[in-house]
């Protein structure tokens, strides 16, 4: 789960403190959080338009990654859906669309989250 974000923005800094709070929630989900300005190297790239902007990944699979409203229970319910899902159901969500299949090939969200900052 990474959620990419500004420190110049009121809306991130606001959401912030919420977004780590639902760490605690979903202990076996990895929350990272990046600023797009203090991590743009680490963005390639990745047009981040609107905040705050959400990736989602199981395994080498991503999930979701769009902009999301700054209100965490919209991030929990989504977080909840995808740990229902067997592995069998995230690839084939994965695989069921063209937007969702574009993202399996960009090289760019394959190494968000990842690397040695993590």
């Amino acid at each position: 789960m990474v959620c990419l974000c500004a420190e110049w923005c009121g809306t991130c800094r606001e959401y912030r403190g919420e977004f780590e709070r639902l760490a605690d929630r979903f202990p076996g989900v990895r929350f990272l959080w990046r600023d797009i300005e203090d991590d743009a190297e680490s963005l390639g790239d990745l047009e981040v338009e609107n905040f705050p902007t959400i990736l989602v990944r199981r395994r080498e699979w991503v999930l979701f990654f769009g902009t999301m409203l700054p209100q965490v229970g919209h991030l929990s319910r989504l977080i909840e859906t995808f740990l229902e899902q067997t592995v069998e159901q995230s690839r084939n969500y994965v695989a069921s669309n063209p937007e969702r299949n574009a993202w399996q090939t960009d090289p760019d969200l394959a190494e968000l989250g990842r690397g040695p900052r993590d």
